[in-house]
């Protein structure tokens, strides 16, 4: 007499159902967080507009203020920036 366990084994949708989250953490690991890159604003920042200093600060986890104005979340953006590498 088959037991519970022997009927879930013989179905397909637990198979299916492991070989989804398989495959989903498998493309995780390969492409990370990348999947849906952000979308940063490039260029010079002195032409940036209000939203798109917001966005560059909040893409870094530096939560910009929504009470700042455009020249002080510039002057963050600007303080924020990574030196250029010499090579």
């Amino acid at each position: 007499m088959p037991t519970p366990l022997d009927r879930a084994i013989n179905q397909r949708a637990p198979f299916f159902a492991f070989a989804a989250i398989v495959t989903g953490v498998a493309a995780w690991s390969i492409w990370g967080s990348d999947i849906f890159p952000s979308q940063d604003p490039s260029g010079d920042p002195e032409t940036w507009t209000h939203e798109q200093c917001s966005t560059w600060l909040r893409n870094r986890n530096l939560h910009p203020s929504p009470l700042a104005t455009t020249a002080e979340l510039l002057e963050r953006v600007k303080a924020n920036m990574r030196a250029p590498r010499s090579s």
